[in-house]
């Protein structure tokens, strides 16, 4: 199939109570980890690049990768530009050929984050690919931007509808009291704020810092109105430590070997996050 947006996607989702898992991938290897698990559960699925991992690989490398594998895939897929602070990156992204970005413009004041946003909105729209964007901030450690946790900051119910009422959304993403990263203790999650803002703004809510979260958070900010989760550091744990775990267990020096293990648990841990967000089946076709 050809690359999909995230709006019918997203929508489909919190109509019917699921989550679409959004994965970051670093390379092909993970690309292909992630779409094979949701081909497995004939599930939906959001591929994920950080700016930092557009700038290693370039654009048209992404880009190129992502359409061949989807291409031969029977599952929806889109793919998805996260926490993009740059206005004029987005934009290159959106000509290269993304389905979907995300403009995070949260670390500024409401007004110019509401601008810099509809800016990159328009370019967008024309392009036909969705939109995502952020309120208030996020804890944690993204893109090498630190938020201690005395800094992090709810998103305001008010200032998160009159967001939403000036751009044309396929997922918002307010702060809700998750991090970034790897928690330290236990997250103290808004639920009656996720509810509020799902309900005021209509807009499918993206859950960032999913990692780490217990399964029974998942479900309840899923039910709330969650219906895009980002999963990041988890996928770079097992990127890493599948790789070692297989050298250090087999001591040899043939590279297919780590690169299929670590393919596999790669591929089988997004399948546990696709299942427990409720995807599997939403992605048949025929």
């Amino acid at each position: 199939m050809a690359l999909e947006t995230m709006i019918e996607m997203l929508q489909i989702a919190r109509a019917q109570g699921y989550a679409v898992g959004a994965f970051n991938i670093v390379d092909y290897t993970s690309m292909r980890a992630v779409v094979r698990a949701a081909e497995g559960l004939a599930a939906p699925v959001i591929v994920q690049t950080s700016v930092r991992t557009v700038v290693y690989w370039g654009q048209s490398t992404l880009v190129s990768w992502m359409r061949e594998i989807a291409e031969e895939s029977p599952v929806p897929v889109a793919l998805h530009l996260d926490h993009c602070k740059d206005v004029a990156f987005a934009k290159q992204c959106i000509e290269a050929g993304w389905t979907s970005v995300m403009f995070d413009g949260s670390a500024e004041p409401f007004e110019k984050n509401l601008t810099h946003t509809r800016e990159v909105a328009e370019a967008a729209e024309a392009a036909g690919v969705s939109l995502e964007a952020e309120l208030g901030k996020i804890g944690g450690v993204e893109e090498e931007i630190a938020v201690a946790d005395a800094q992090s900051q709810l998103a305001d119910p008010e200032e998160a509808v009159a967001f939403c009422r000036e751009l044309k959304l396929a997922a918002f993403a307010p702060a809700i009291g998750t991090a970034h990263g790897v928690y330290k203790g236990k997250p103290k999650i808004a639920f009656e704020r996720i509810e509020t803002i799902a309900n005021q703004t209509g807009v499918p809510l993206a859950l960032h810092g999913g990692t780490g979260l217990e399964d029974d958070v998942f479900r309840k900010c899923i039910a709330l109105g969650c219906a895009k989760v980002n999963i990041s550091t988890q996928i770079k744990h097992v990127f890493i430590d599948s790789f070692v775990e297989y050298h250090n267990t087999h001591q040899e020096y043939e590279p297919l070997k780590p690169l299929a293990a670590q393919f596999e648990q790669l591929r089988a841990g997004v399948a546990e996050k696709i299942q427990l967000f409720g995807g599997a089946g939403w992605g048949a076709t025929g």
